[in-house]
């Protein structure tokens, strides 16, 4: 795979936020129900989820900076680093106390697979760990075993009601595989989010699975409009309610609450009720309602009256 910065284009001092923020771009941006006509886009898609997958974790980011795991999150050799020969390699003194006796040029035995895995052998195990005894099977002829292949990454797209995000619902759904699952609306999902599921997605011959990336989309709402966790809704109020004030109820969606609009309540008014929003990692966001005031749909002569003197009197 190609540079993960590259592929995100961010450079390497790019922060966490500014990370994040490419990623959800290009995701959205590639994301196969967006481009049925781009044959390429599931595989652009799945390379950018990759590169997060390295670069949106701190610890994998540290260990591809410093050069211990490759664009794909596998180990580098290191091959002889830790030694201080002049020429980067082993000294014939380095081994010096090393007892290298047995059938191999090393000590201990040779199968087909390389080294076999009795003292002798343990001793470059400590020294090098497996990649060195994987790279000297195949130097000799062994053939090390080939890494088997993840199953191919499954694209899916999960609608889901507010209240059903509200309440963390639990949905099934039929995925292209043939299979059916059952996922948990996670606390703190936002519309057009990526989730990846590990272990859901295509089955290779001999390998492990590929991952579901399940994108969650929100349904329109007749009354309730997302903003991040927080939620914006009108609030109609009467004329004598702006006026005097008054108690009201406020639906919510976990439910109807009174709230008390004060006197001289101008339309255009945001009262915000706490904790009444989506649900986030750390509790909840707010519930914003505008005050929208409504006159009476019969003619009210006394208003009629009332509004006409109002106009004379600024006339004068």
């Amino acid at each position: 795979m190609r540079n993960p910065y590259d592929i995100l284009g961010v450079p390497k001092t790019a922060s966490e936020a500014d990370i994040k923020k490419a990623f959800r771009k290009l995701a959205k941006a590639h994301h196969p129900d967006r481009n049925a006509d781009d044959p390429k886009a599931k595989d652009k898609f799945a390379e950018v989820n990759s590169a997060y997958e390295i670069l949106g974790d701190a610890e994998k980011r540290g260990q591809f900076d410093r050069g211990e795991i490759d664009a794909d999150g596998k180990p580098r050799f290191q091959g002889f680093e830790g030694f201080t020969g002049g020429g980067g390699g082993p000294r014939p003194e380095d081994f010096a106390n090393f007892n290298f006796s047995g059938g191999g040029p090393f000590g201990g035995r040779r199968s087909s697979r390389g080294f076999s895995a009795d003292p002798g052998d343990d001793i470059f195990s400590q020294l090098f760990g497996d990649a060195f005894r994987q790279a000297g099977a195949g130097a000799a002829g062994g053939g090390a075993r080939r890494k088997s292949q993840k199953g191919e990454d499954v694209a899916a797209t999960l609608t889901v009601t507010l209240e059903e995000v509200a309440g963390e619902a639990k949905k099934r759904i039929s995925l292209s595989t043939g299979r059916d699952v059952d996922v948990v609306i996670p606390k703190g999902v936002s519309d057009g989010q990526v989730i990846r599921l590990r272990g859901l997605g295509g089955v290779a011959l001999g390998g492990e699975p590929g991952d579901l990336l399940l994108t969650i989309k929100f349904a329109p709402h007749e009354r309730f409009t997302p903003d991040g966790s927080n939620l914006k809704a009108p609030l109609p109020i009467e004329i004598e309610e702006a006026i005097l004030g008054g108690s009201v109820r406020i639906p919510t969606l976990t439910g109807a609450v009174t709230m008390t609009i004060p006197p001289m309540t101008n339309s255009g008014r945001v009262f915000r009720l706490r904790g009444k929003g989506l649900p986030t990692k750390a509790g909840h966001g707010d519930l914003l309602v505008t005050a929208e005031i409504r006159l009476p749909q019969v003619v009210d002569e006394t208003l009629m009256d009332y509004a006409q003197k109002r106009r004379s009197a600024k006339a004068e």
